[in-house]
Order: structure tokens, then C-alpha cells, then sequence
């Protein structure tokens, strides 16, 4: 059976209920999960060959962005050691699964290589996002395994804006938000050396991760990144 790493934990989102909801969801898929907070065991615990996907659903980074931050810097603020940067980048790059979920593009905010894995990152004073509001969904390219199936649908959720692309990425999603409603790229898969990632702007809430449309994506793009993954989703 597969074995999914769930890395979660941080601020203003409820991550710890979100992870146990994608771990109940990607037992479809015949993946097995565990969850971890501890950003420096999980991307150590890559190194010993028994995990085939990690998930990053999480907001961890140095916090100086703004003094609001101040009271969680010292229980949340980070910075990723080389060794956890080098194990992360040899993991996805000799064929690991990497699936990074909704703030995990605003993470490891001192790691340009973060960025390069993911082919996004959000970048202050230019990113931003609306308040959580329903968007509108749209299938990009249905053609796509990831979308086999779905077609345009709703969801309420926070639709991140300009982040800055660090390489090429073919949407599979996009989604209008907002006063202006420009269409923001919020899905995408992309290969990294040898290794598969995912990269899903959405997911603010546990009933985002819920919504049958993002679930049956989220399964999808399980199989895509584990080829030996199975379920078949309503």
C-alpha cells in the first residue's frame, strides 16, 4: 500500500481537522497516511525510503512580514535547515510524490528551491488574496487525467492572486474571485526530475477539502502522482 506523509500545522486554518479529512479522503485511492507537524522530522523521515508521497498542507515560514505575526512567531516561525532542503529536493527529484495544498506555496519563504519544486510561491507586497467567498471553478483542460470526469462547479474558498510562477505550468484549474474576477491559475502538475507534483491553491477550510468536486480532484491527482494507487470516484 502507498504511504502518504501529511505535513501540516500553522496559523488561521484549521490544518490539523483538514489533514484528517485528506487522510480519511485518499483512503480511496488505497494510500495510507500519517500526519506529522514537525517540519524538520517530516522532510528527515523522506530519507528512509518508506514514504512514496508527501503532502504539505501547511503554513510555516519566518514570519516578518508583518508585526501581526508576532505572537505566533515563536511557536510557528521557521526557517528549513539544509539537510531538511536537501532531503526534500533529493526526495520528489528521484521520483518522489509531492501534492502541496493551498498555503504551502507561501512556506519556506527563505528557500527559493521551495519554489522551483512548485513551480509558485507567493511573493509579498505582489500576492494576495480576497476574503473566502464562492468561486467559480473552471476546468482548465479536461483532457487531463487529474480532471477526468469533472467539469466547471462552485466552491467557496480563498483564490490566491499573483503569485509569481517560477517555471512553465500547464493550469488544469482556474478560478474567478474577487472585485475584478480575473481568472487565477489554482491547479496545476508539473514533473520535478524524476518525481510528480501538485500544486492546489485551494483548501482553506475542511468543507473546501470536502466539496465532492475538490475531493474527487484531490483523489485524481493522487492516482496521477502515485501510478500505483487505485480507486475509482464518484
Amino acid at each position: 500500500m502507498p504511504r502518504n506523509l501529511i505535513l501540516h500545522g500553522g496559523i488561521y486554518h484549521a490544518f490539523a481537522e483538514g489533514a484528517e479529512e485528506l487522510a480519511r479522503s485518499l483512503c480511496a485511492c488505497g494510500v495510507s497516511s500519517e500526519l506529522e507537524t514537525d517540519v524538520e522530522a517530516a522532510f528527515a523521515r523522506l530519507r528512509s525510503g518508506d514514504i512514496d508521497m508527501l503532502t504539505v498542507y501547511a503554513l510555516r515560514w519566518r514570519m516578518l512580514d508583518h508585526e501581526k505575526y508576532a505572537p505566533f512567531r515563536a511557536e510557528y516561525a521557521m526557517s528549513v535547515s539544509e539537510a531538511g532542503r536537501a532531503a526534500l529536493q533529493a526526495f520528489v527529484e528521484e521520483g518522489g510524490a509531492l501534492l502541496a495544498l493551498h498555503t504551502a506555496s507561501i512556506c519556506f519563504d527563505d528557500w527559493p528551491g521551495w519554489g522551483e519544486v512548485l513551480g509558485a510561491r507567493w511573493r509579498w507586497g505582489q500576492s494576495f488574496h480576497p476574503p473566502p467567498q464562492q468561486a467559480q471553478i473552471h476546468v482548465a483542460d479536461a483532457e487531463h487525467p487529474i480532471c477526468a470526469g469533472l467539469s466547471d462547479f462552485e466552491l467557496e474558498d480563498e483564490v490566491f492572486h499573483d503569485l509569481e510562477h517560477t517555471a512553465a505550468n500547464h493550469p488544469l484549474l482556474s478560478a474567478s474571485a474577487g472585485p475584478d474576477g480575473r481568472p487565477q491559475p489554482v491547479l496545476w502538475a508539473r514533473r520535478h526530475g524524476a518525481g510528480r507534483v501538485v500544486y492546489d491553491a485551494l483548501g482553506h477550510t475542511v468543507s473546501s477539502l470536502q466539496h465532492p468536486c475538490h475531493r474527487r480532484l484531490l483523489r485524481q491527482a493522487t492516482q496521477w502522482l502515485i501510478p500505483g494507487s487505485t480507486g475509482v470516484f464518484s
